[in-house]
This record gives C-alpha cells, structure tokens and sequence, in this order.
C-alpha cells in the first residue's frame, strides 16, 4: 500500500511538470503570432488605474545620418537621398515629432543683423545689384532648393573659402528645408570692400564679408576657423573651446604672469609701433611671429596655450580684422584692445571694462603700462573683466548660436530677395561628401569633427527685434564715454 502511494506521487509529480513545460511552450509559440492591430489598438498612454503614465517610451537617441564616403578616391557626387530634405522629413524617419518651437531668445548682438540689412531694406536685393559684385567677390553661393552651389571668381588665401562653404552647408544639414533659396556673394580677404562713398544716393552691392566696418556696406559673416583651421592646427571651434575651457582651469589667473602680452606678425598695419612696448619696464612682452612674407597667420595652437599663461593678452588688428580675438578673449585674461576700425559679427556686443579693457593707440605704450599696473593693484577688478568676457564667448558664442546667426542673417537677407536664383553656367554642386571624403590628414579630420549628424530637435533661437534708433545711439555713445574715462583715468595716473 505505502509503495502504491509512493508511486502515486511520483506519477502526480511528473504530470506537474510535464503540464507546465507544455505551458511555457504554448505561450512561446502562440505569443509571436498575436495580430500586430490588436497591439496598436492599446491605449498604452494609461495604466490600469486609469491614471497618466508619467514615464512614456522616448527615443533615447536620435537617428543619425554620416557621410558615406566610396572605398577609394573616386570622383565624389553628391547623392540625393541619403540625409533628410525637411525637418519633417527627419520626424518621420524617426516616427517622432523631434521639432520644437524655440522659446529661447538670441545673444542681444543678434540685433546687428537688421543693421546690417538695412540699407536694402526699402528696394529689396535685385539680381542686378548682386551681379556687380562679381568683381570683388571671392566666390559666390547658391542655394536652390536645399542644394548648393558655387562659383569662384578669385582665388583665396589657404582654405578661407573652402572651410566657409563648408560651414554653410553644415547649417544646411541643421537646419534641412528651413532656408530660402539665395544668391550670395562672398569677400574672403582682410579688407571690406564696399565703400560707402562710391555709393552715396545708390544702391550698394551685398557682399558678405569676416568683418564690417563704418565706411563700408559688408555684411559681417562668421569666419572660417569656426570649423578649423589645419595649415595653423587650429581645431574646430567647439572642440577648441572645450580645451580652453580646460585650460582656463589649469592656470588659475592669480598663478598667470603679470604682463601683457602679444605675438603676430608686426608687418601689418600699425603693429610695428608694439614692438616699441616691449619691456620689462612697461610689463609686455611682444613677440615677432617667424613668418614669411606670405603667412599671414597670426594664431596657432601653440600660440593659445601661449597666450593662457598670461594676465593680460593684447588684441591689435594687422590690415584689418584679425581673426584670434574669440580666442583671446576666451583665455580669462584681460583683454587689452587696441582701438580697432573692424568689427566682426558678434564683437558689437561687448562692452568696455565689462569684457575687456580699451587702449589708446595714440599713446600706445603708456596705455599698455597703465592697464597692467591697474590690473595688478586692482586684481579683482581686473580679473572680473577678464573673466566677463571669457563667459560672453563660452556662452553667448557656443557653435549652436554660430548656426543660428548664420540661419537668422540669410534668412532675413532671403526676405529681401526680390527674384528666384538660377545655376550660373560655371557653378558646380558641392556637399558635405564631396568636400570631406576624398581629403586627408587634419582637414579631414576637422571636417568629420565638425559635421553636422542629424537635423536639430530644436528651432534656432528667437530673433530679437531691431535697435530703437535712440537706444542705439545711447548705446554707442556710452562706449566712447567709458573709452574717454579710461583715458582720463591715465591722465591722472595710480
């Protein structure tokens, strides 16, 4: 009888277990199997309590879309299909809504654009007036539906222009579907060109220019070495920041050396007169850049670690505009600036002894020396100014505000456009692969540093609204009054 029972068990055991092994396998087989549309026609948006779920599923990262480059260097087309044309067209890729109206207003020096627009802000741009400037321009760009264009009329110095075009159409991959069509001419020398005196009463040519200044029509244009710079080693600008910021970090300003101090090529302008400060004696310290007649370089990586170990850096333009100040002013040093004439698209922003300190090039060493005596007692002080203006460019200069300045000035330069481009006979198609793939060493790797990926989840920033005539000349008039302080200031001495 106890082994019947025993046996019984044993029997009740193994049906057990053969009932749920048949279970799993039932699930397993038949789960795979179950109608797609009865999983869609769940609301997943509640629980079973019908309360909101407050963590639904989010895409953790976002589709991407890397050049695709032949396996040997072939002649490079552009292709037509492999990056999104629209932001929508991107949304659906991912089965997002990825977009997002910005709320976020621009940097304040955003309003320059409409400044800078405004002499072609009653008749509008004519395909006749942008003709004209053929004989001035480098090159010039078009834009036709999201694709891009270029015609070269002069040859520029090093890669200027071809860093330019490549930033462009890094907005284009930002930013797919959201710029008008354009016809954009391009200056790429360290001169403006457009006089205001060869046009008074007429209607000046658009030229879009590194700098601008009072006595010319240029439109201020960001630079090319926000997306490197490989014959000075200069990296991509957001790269470049983040090691300066590093940098910033290492080499406490108190630990910095008590002088002013400044490298380039002293060849050019009014610079020669700098080498007169040189002196311990007025605590500067120039250096002449070994450079040939040719270079005209004025910055190399060397030469930011360089100037990050001082209190005090000096900016002096060379013909014009000078391209190093964004990375002067980055260090957390004082900036002393040399009175300048050019002004590049954000420096019209920045304020006297709130970002840097003003010198009087007239009385050029004396200045330095008063600055850096000042400096050195009022250490505070001076290290406040040097410190305000380092967090203008780290804040207020991050890449992500580069392409929407660009976004914002070409669209509103769009606006004004009054015909449609068409293709100039000699222009050809350029994008992002054929710029990028067949290219070597460090531009290479500067372009694949700098390549926009996907399009943006966000719109660009707010564009604020025009000047107030009032507040502008307020404006103005309080920066050459700090100026006149300042030199009061020395006149009466420590």
């Amino acid at each position: 009888m106890r082994s019947y029972i025993t046996n019984k068990r044993k029997y009740l055991l193994y049906f057990y277990i053969l009932l749920f092994i048949g279970c799993i396998y039932l699930v397993r087989r038949y789960d795979h199997i179950v109608p797609t549309t009865n999983r869609k026609s769940l609301d997943l948006s509640r629980s079973n309590n019908n309360s909101p779920i407050t963590n639904p599923i989010k895409f953790t990262k976002k589709a991407e879309f890397p050049l695709i480059c032949p396996p040997n260097k072939t002649t490079q087309k552009c292709p037509t299909n492999n990056y999104p044309t629209t932001i929508n067209d991107y949304d659906e890729k991912q089965n997002s809504s990825s977009s997002s109206s910005s709320i976020e207003s621009c940097p304040d020096y955003f309003r320059w654009i409409h400044e800078d627009l405004n002499p072609w802000k009653v008749k509008g741009i004519t395909e006749e007036i942008v003709e004209e400037g053929k004989n001035e321009a480098f090159f010039r760009i078009i834009i036709l539906d999201g694709r891009l264009y270029v015609e070269k009329y002069q040859k520029s110095y090093k890669k200027r222009d071809d860093f330019t075009i490549w930033g462009i159409l890094q907005l284009l991959r930002l930013y797919p579907g959201k710029l008008p069509d354009l016809d954009l001419m391009f200056g790429s020398g360290d001169k403006t060109v457009i006089n205001k005196s060869d046009y008074e009463g007429d209607y000046p040519v658009p030229m879009f220019q590194y700098s601008g200044d009072d006595e010319h029509f240029d439109i201020p244009f960001p630079d090319w070495s926000f997306w490197g710079w490989p014959e000075s080693n200069i990296k991509p600008w957001e790269v470049q920041l983040e090691e300066m910021k590093n940098g910033n970090k290492n080499v406490k300003w108190e630990k910095r050396k008590p002088f002013a101090y400044w490298k380039g090529n002293s060849k050019l302008g009014n610079r020669k007169n700098l080498l007169k400060c040189n002196s311990t004696r007025s605590k500067t310290q120039i250096f002449e850049q070994l450079s040939t007649l040719e270079d005209r370089d004025d910055l190399k990586q060397s030469d930011i670690d360089d100037q990050c170990t001082f209190r005090y850096n000096i900016y002096m333009e060379g013909k014009a505009w000078s391209m190093n100040e964004k990375y002067l002013h980055a260090c957390d040093s004082m900036l002393l600036i040399v009175e300048p004439k050019s002004y590049e698209f954000f420096s019209r922003g920045l304020l006297p002894l709130t970002h840097y300190w003003p010198i009087n090039p007239s009385k050029l060493c004396e200045s330095i020396k008063f600055a850096v005596n000042w400096g050195n007692k009022y250490r505070d002080q001076a290290q406040e100014i040097g410190k305000e203006g380092s967090k203008f460019i780290m804040e207020e200069l991050k890449m992500r505000y580069i392409y929407d300045y660009m976004y914002h000035l070409l669209s509103e330069y769009g606006k004004l456009m009054k015909y449609r481009p068409s293709i100039p006979s000699n222009a050809i198609e350029i994008c992002s692969e054929a710029m990028a793939c067949n290219t070597i060493g460090k531009e290479k790797k500067w372009k694949f540093d700098s390549l926009i990926k996907a399009p943006s989840q966000t719109s660009p920033c707010s564009l604020p609204s025009a000047y107030h005539p009032q507040i502008l000349k307020k404006f103005l008039s309080t920066k050459q009054e700090i100026s006149r302080d300042v030199e009061g200031l020395e006149g009466v001495g420590l």
